[in-house]
C-alpha cells in the first residue's frame, strides 16, 4: 500500500519537452514510474525517445487522458503558465496534479488550488519536490535511489530535509514520501497526509517535517492529538532563524512567538509528538520508537 501514488499510477508530464521536464522524466522512468505521455500543444503528435521507452506528446491533458488513461500529471512549466496548466489538468479530470514549479505568484496558487479542489483534483505543491512511493513510482524531483520500500510515511515542507531523512532512515524504508512544498499556499497539507497515512495499513510510523512561519504545524499537532493513533516523530527547521526576517522559500515572517520553531515544537510535543533537535536526532527518535513498538508487540 501507499498514499496518492502507486505502481498503477499513469503519469502525464506537462512540460516534458523542456529541459527540466526531459531530465526528470528520464529519472522518473528509471525509477519505474509509468510515464505514459507528455503535454505540449506545439509538439502534439511527436514523441520522445528515453532510452528504452518512447513517450508520446499530446496536445492537451484531455487528449493524454483519453489516449492513455492517465490519472496523474506533473507540472514542469514556467511560473507564468502554471495556473493555466493546472486548470487544464483539473478540467480534464486528472486525479492528482503535482506542481514542481517554483516562483508561482501567490494569487495564482490560491486560484488554481481552489479551482482544483472544486473539480476533485488533488494538488501536491506548488514549489515542491513531488512524492515517491519507493519501488513503485516517483513523480517529481526526489532522488529514487536513496531509500527503499518500508513502513515509514513522510510528509515534509522542505525538499532538502525530505532527502536527508529518507537517506538517514534508508535501512527501514518508506511507504510514501510527500514533499508538500513550503509556499504560503499549498494544495495538500500536513493534515491531509497525516489522515492518509493513518488510514494506510502499511504505514507504521509517520515523520512530519515543518518549517518556521505560519501555523500549519500547530494545526497538524491538533489533528494528531485528536485523530492519529500511529506514532508521529517531528522535526522543525529554523531554530536558529532571527525573528522578523522573511526566511527563504518558506515565505514566512516570524514575529513574537507566532510561527517560531519553538512554538511549533511545543505544540507538537503537547500532542504527543517527539520532536528532534536535528535531522539526525530525528532519525534516531524514529529508530528508537520503532524498536519500542516492536518490543511491545512481541513481548
Amino acid at each position: 500500500m501507499a498514499i496518492y501514488l502507486t505502481k498503477e499510477s499513469k503519469v502525464l508530464v506537462q512540460g516534458m519537452t523542456g529541459g527540466e521536464g526531459m531530465k526528470h522524466t528520464r529519472r522518473m522512468l528509471a525509477a519505474g514510474t509509468d510515464v505514459v505521455g507528455g503535454v505540449n500543444p506545439r509538439k502534439a503528435g511527436q514523441s520522445v525517445d528515453f532510452d528504452d521507452r518512447v513517450v508520446p506528446v499530446f496536445g492537451s491533458v484531455g487528449e493524454g487522458i483519453e489516449a492513455t488513461g492517465a490519472d496523474v500529471s506533473v507540472v514542469f512549466v514556467p511560473p507564468a503558465f502554471a495556473k493555466a496548466a493546472v486548470v487544464e489538468a483539473a478540467d480534464a479530470g486528472i486525479e492528482l496534479a503535482v506542481v514542481i514549479t517554483e516562483g508561482i505568484p501567490v494569487h495564482d496558487s490560491v486560484a488554481f488550488t481552489t479551482y482544483a479542489r472544486a473539480k476533485g483534483t488533488r494538488i501536491v505543491g506548488p514549489n515542491c519536490p513531488g512524492l515517491i512511493t519507493p519501488g513503485q513510482a516517483n513523480v517529481g524531483i526526489i532522488p529514487a535511489d536513496i531509500t527503499k520500500p518500508g513502513r515509514i510515511g513522510l510528509v515534509s515542507k522542505s525538499g532538502t530535509l525530505t532527502y536527508q531523512l529518507m537517506y538517514e532512515l534508508r535501512d527501514i524504508g518508506f511507504s510514501t514520501c510527500v514533499g508538500i512544498g513550503g509556499d504560503p499556499v499549498v494544495g495538500t497539507t500536513h493534515i491531509d497526509c497525516l489522515a492518509a497515512f493513518q488510514d494506510d495499513p502499511d504505514t507504521e510510523l509517520i515523520v512530519l517535517i515543518g518549517e518556521i512561519g505560519g501555523d500549519a504545524e500547530e494545526r497538524a499537532a491538533a489533528y494528531v492529538r485528536d485523530h492519529v493513533t500511529k506514532p508521529v516523530i517531528g522535526y522543525i527547521a529554523g531554530f536558529t532563524a532571527p525573528e522578523g526576517k522573511t526566511m527563504g522559500h518558506a515565505g514566512a515572517i516570524v514575529s513574537g512567538s507566532s510561527g517560531t520553531a519553538r512554538a511549533k515544537k511545543e505544540a507538537l510535543e503537547a500532542a504527543g509528538v517527539q520532536v528532534g533537535g536535528t535531522p539526525t536526532e530525528t532519525a534516531r527518535l524514529v529508530l528508537a520508537r520503532l524498536e519500542a513498538e516492536c518490543a511491545a508487540t512481541h513481548g
